[in-house]
């Protein structure tokens, strides 16, 4: 059968990339994925055939790469961090049940919540929600109830796309949300351009996190009752008896 990747290529860097990813992209002819992913990636395989769509035109960036795996060339998507994480891994399968000859193989990525949480130190070490802010294909009010649910439950949190132009006011809402079941000194932390140029980290409390100034390219942390700052760090203890 014709072959069809969906690879998770990580936070952005060639080193946090898996070796299975990288092995993938070099035996593939062609590698699709929206602009920003592919340049991420494009001088590490400089060999291969490129093809890019915008944001917002998925659909038919999959189809695109379903076509060319069609023609009998290898073929990769990419999505950053991990596929099955906010990524293309679900359309291309739902797509996939057009393309019979096209088998669709998934290779994993390190998501945000992993690479961002070892920037900040450990605030993942328990159980924890991954919920993102976008209410593009998610009704407002749907994200508002998981975020009140996580808040109540205790669960350490971590917020994607947690803020854009058009929505400048959504991490301060979401804080707002969490505060009516969490300690304003809850300890929180953001980092930016995760594995990138310009790679920021931050710990702030939950009552100072509402006000911070965020983008799509920062990942947010909201700790539990436990989680602790230690050594410019944030931890979320796992329970261990280390006295």
């Amino acid at each position: 059968m014709n072959k069809l990747y969906v690879v998770g290529i990580g936070p952005g860097a060639y080193e946090d990339m898996t070796l299975k990813a990288i092995k993938t992209l070099e035996s593939c002819d062609v590698i699709v994925g929206y602009t920003v992913y592919v340049d991420l990636v494009k001088e590490h395989f400089a060999e291969k055939e490129f093809l890019t769509t915008p944001m917002r035109k998925e659909v038919e960036r999959c189809r695109l790469a379903f076509e060319q795996a069609q023609e009998g060339k290898v073929t990769a998507m990419i999505c950053s961090g991990d596929a099955g994480v906010y990524g293309m891994s679900g359309l291309m399968l739902e797509l996939g049940a057009e393309y019979p000859d096209v088998e669709v193989e998934i290779i994993p990525g390190v998501t945000a919540a992993l690479s961002g949480g070892a920037v900040l130190g450990a605030p993942l070490m328990h159980d924890f929600a991954v919920i993102s802010l976008s209410d593009l294909m998610t009704p407002w009010e749907t994200i508002e109830k998981r975020l009140q649910a996580a808040a109540e439950s205790d669960l350490a949190v971590c917020l994607y796309n947690p803020s854009s132009k058009k929505r400048a006011d959504y991490l301060k809402k979401a804080c707002e949300i969490m505060l009516k079941a969490k300690k304003p000194e809850t300890v929180c932390g953001i980092v930016s351009q995760i594995g990138r140029k310009g790679e920021y980290m931050e710990l702030y409390s939950l009552e100072e996190l509402k006000d911070v100034q965020t983008d799509m390219f920062t990942t947010v942390f909201i700790g539990n009752s436990s989680t602790k700052e230690i050594n410019g760090k944030m931890v979320t203890p796992r329970g261990y008896r280390i006295s």
